[in-house]
């Protein structure tokens, strides 16, 4: 009798978490369908070449985004370029070189509590450090130094993790071959962790991406159009920050919603990029 009623009390148990399993996947489900089809369906009737290939203009009242975009691409490439040398060097430093077990958790614990805080106080940070003390002013260079400092933790951590994957035969195979710690660092550890760096990679991209508070604090909100080198050392918005304000301080909520679809299209295209470059490096590995 009680071996029944166990197994009528298990058989509810399964049976009621089964559905609560099922009722969050459909959940999560339905918001990802309601802001993939919501999203470019206010956006998309917006979207014209003439908004995606010219500066705003107030004389004549035309809206365009060209700087925005450039604006964000020069984000990410600046940051990216700053961000990943430091953070893979010194997740290969904390895996590969550091003794002090000590030293390594004060590191991983201060890398953890960096990545808890508000963006906000970032841009705050940002804004007394790079804008004033560094005499940077409100630029593009002190947004991405700031973004810097924001995606250090997830690129280092990443890389870091994914380095303690690659197994210690390889490296043991390399020192008896004659190979220098470096070289086998390089040409043996690295390879063989290349998917985890470049799945750090897309996370800091959608990070930065999706930042608003910061920059607007550190980047500004100019939409001029400028080369690389001047772009960075001058006032820019990005496409967030654009839509913040074409939202909030315009009214224009059909173009944020047509921003939103561009920064939605720019996200899968990146993350599509990632993936391929991660597949190529897999297949690589595997010949």
């Amino acid at each position: 009798m009680n071996g029944e009623k166990f197994l009528s009390q298990r058989y509810i148990y399964n049976k009621t978490m089964k559905f609560l399993m099922g009722l969050s996947t459909a959940v999560i489900s339905a918001l990802a369908l309601l802001f993939i089809i919501y999203i470019p369906m206010k956006g998309i009737p917006f979207i014209s070449w003439e908004f995606l290939s010219t500066k705003p203009s107030f004389l004549n009242g035309t809206i365009g985004i060209l700087p925005d975009i450039m604006n964000t691409l020069y984000i990410i490439a600046a940051t990216l370029a700053i961000v990943l040398p430091i953070g893979v060097g010194a997740a290969v430093y904390l895996t590969e070189y550091a003794s002090n077990k000590k030293l390594v958790a004060i590191i991983e614990y201060t890398s953890e509590a960096l990545s808890g805080i508000p963006s906000i106080i970032y841009g705050l940070v940002g804004m007394v450090f790079f804008c004033e003390f560094m005499k940077l002013k409100t630029s593009l260079l002190s947004g991405s130094l700031t973004l810097v400092i924001m995606n250090l933790p997830t690129i280092m951590r990443t890389a870091q993790e994914s380095l303690k994957t690659v197994p210690q035969s390889y490296r043991e195979g390399a020192f008896g071959l004659g190979a220098g710690k470096w070289r086998v660092i390089r040409t043996v550890v690295l390879p063989s962790c290349i998917d985890g760096i470049i799945t750090g990679c897309i996370l800091s991209v959608g990070r930065i991406m999706g930042e608003t508070a910061a920059l607007l604090y550190t980047a500004g909100f100019a939409h001029e159009l400028n080369g690389f080198l001047d772009g960075m050392l001058s006032s820019g918005a990005t496409l967030t920050v654009s839509l913040y304000v074409y939202a909030k301080d315009n009214g224009e909520f059909e173009v944020a919603f047509a921003i939103a679809t561009i920064l939605m299209a720019l996200t899968v295209l990146i993350n599509l990029s990632a993936s391929a470059v991660e597949s190529f490096y897999k297949k690589r590995r595997n010949l």
